[in-house]
């Protein structure tokens, strides 16, 4: 692969099909890792991307609810929606950067395209755990919400860093320990090690949206504190509510003192 990263972005985000999506993503990392893809950015990102032909997408409102059994049906329906979320983050990871890393330079380009490197092997581990239940991305519907916050987002780096990695992975750091202990109670050796692989790299992808939130901060004279509280209450739909996995958030960037006050 070589040419403009831009180009290889769009063609990602482009991409349907989930095993190409996933392979595509692999390759433009790799490529601009050994200097085969300029950081160049020739052409605009979509304003969404494709997914799986027939995937059937509703309203977060119209989505069944989950059970909380350990049946398989429930199973199923659990790492499919861990599936999902795993997919779309490929998509986010890559959207940030073409749309915003031009503007934020090679740091920030490093530090995503790295996080969309992960979302596709936690996808990829998600999808061959899911085969083992005779299930597959795509049985089950899915909803829009994560891709909406994004859309709302699309026209400044500061909302999108305040939304996506500072509320939607942050989000991921307090509740992935909860599903961690369900799936270790009901004996999945292998789910339980897929979870703790995905609460890791969160840590470092919330790392990488505080510290590039901060820089933006630091570049337009705002107190990262108070900005993102503004940015949040301005432009993400959904509540926060504890509780918070605080030491995760520390790991990750995120004293209690800067989310304190936003519920």
């Amino acid at each position: 692969m070589s040419g403009d990263l831009s180009t290889a972005i769009r063609k990602a985000l482009l991409t349907g099909d989930k095993r190409a999506k996933v392979m595509r993503t692999r390759a433009l990392v790799r490529g601009w890792r050994t200097g085969k893809l300029a950081s160049r950015f020739s052409v605009t990102v979509p304003d969404r991307p494709n997914w799986p032909a027939g995937l059937e997408v509703l309203p977060p409102a119209q989505m069944p609810r989950r059970g909380k059994g350990g049946s398989a049906k429930t199973r199923i329906a659990l790492w499919h929606s861990l599936a999902h979320i795993e997919f779309v983050a490929i998509d986010l990871a890559l959207d940030i950067v073409g749309r915003f890393g031009e503007e934020m330079g090679e740091a920030f380009i490093a530090d995503f395209l790295a996080v969309a490197a992960d979302e596709a092997m936690h996808f990829a581990l998600i999808e061959r755990h899911l085969s083992t239940m005779d299930a597959q991305y795509g049985d089950l519907p899915v909803h829009d919400g994560l891709w909406q916050s994004a859309s709302d987002t699309a026209h400044d780096v500061g909302a999108r860093l305040a939304v996506v990695p500072l509320v939607l992975e942050a989000r991921g750091l307090d509740v992935t320990p909860a599903t961690l202990a369900r799936v270790e109670r009901q004996g999945d050796s292998r789910g339980a090690a897929i979870l703790r692989r995905i609460l890791d790299d969160e840590i470092r992808h919330v790392l990488a949206g505080s510290r590039h939130f901060a820089a933006y901060c630091a570049g337009t004279g705002k107190t990262p504190e108070i900005q993102w509280k503004l940015l949040v209450k301005r432009y993400f739909r959904g509540s926060l509510k504890p509780p918070f996995n605080d030491s995760a958030r520390l790991a990750a960037g995120l004293s209690r003192e800067f989310y304190a006050g936003i519920v």
